[in-house]
């Protein structure tokens, strides 16, 4: 009877495992392998072991686009938390009426195309658009000021594309906060802004965590948003993934700097696991 039970149980799960085997394990041991090849003269790869993808990856002008994409992610999560952490915060305070029409509100973005809402920020930034014509007729400015295609913008549509995860990342770690906690500390005579650091912050860190790493990794990656808001004036490391691949054709090289993303990823979730104790990140489950 148990081997019948412990059959089961394995042919339940087997599916799984396949699954998992193939559209996982397998893309990344190949992107793994493909990384320390030889790209052909014309076309294709050589299998020959090389680490001259990852000595390329050294050189000034791929450094300088780690750089820029690492100013970019920074300076978007930075806006990310000064915007979102007060708004997951305050969310998770609202009455249970309120915090379901707010999270339907942020929810409603994700059920249109991302590069349908990015168009709409198009429309808005360009020359003598929705921005211009408001600020020229407050009288804030005389002539339009072309934000279209420029860094700001980028910022702007990095924001606006990541922010509902930071929202939603720490209105998971506030919603189960114990506030008994926050009452306990002021009763003691703490400052509200004594309170906050010694107690909220301490028991919302996972979700800010969590939030920060949802953010700033994207942002290194997400190029459409370059290529719309940046008219490929900024480049980043996923708009460099794509050139190699697209025109370049170097396959290797672009298989060896996503394996650069990836490990920056698990560096970063360690690090989150270390500080936080926890297995997970907040707001995904």
């Amino acid at each position: 009877m148990k081997r019948r039970k412990h059959t089961g149980v394995w042919l339940m799960l087997a599916p799984l495992y396949i699954f998992t085997l193939l559209f996982v394990a397998g893309p990344l041991i190949y992107m793994v392998v493909l990384s320390f090849q030889q790209r052909a003269e014309v076309w294709g790869v050589v299998h020959t072991f090389t680490l001259e993808n990852y000595k390329n990856i050294l050189t000034p002008v791929y450094l300088q686009t780690f750089a820029e994409s690492f100013k970019l992610a920074l300076t978007s999560t930075a806006l990310i938390t000064l915007i979102g952490y007060p708004f997951g915060y305050f969310m998770a305070k609202l009455s249970a009426a309120w915090k379901k029409r707010l999270m339907l509100l942020i929810m409603i973005p994700f059920w249109t195309n991302s590069l349908i809402r990015l168009y709409g920020w198009i429309i808005i930034f360009r020359a003598n658009g929705t921005l211009d014509k408001a600020l020229m007729g407050l009288g804030l400015t005389d002539s339009p000021l072309k934000l279209l295609y420029t860094y700001p913008a980028v910022v702007v549509g990095m924001v606006y594309a990541l922010l509902q995860f930071m929202i939603l990342a720490v209105y998971s770690s506030a919603e189960k906060m114990d506030w008994s906690l926050v009452e306990a500390a002021r009763d003691l005579g703490a400052s509200p802004l004594r309170a906050f650091c010694t107690v909220t912050l301490k028991l919302t860190l996972p979700g800010l965590l969590s939030g920060i790493i949802l953010t700033f990794i994207p942002s290194m990656g997400l190029f459409f948003i370059a290529d719309i808001l940046g008219g490929n004036k900024v480049v980043l490391v996923g708009s460099l993934i794509q050139d190699q691949l697209m025109k370049a054709h170097n396959q290797p090289f672009a298989a060896a700097l996503s394996l650069v993303l990836m490990v920056l990823t698990t560096l970063m979730i360690s690090l989150y696991k270390r500080i936080t104790h926890s297995s997970e990140l907040e707001g995904l489950l």
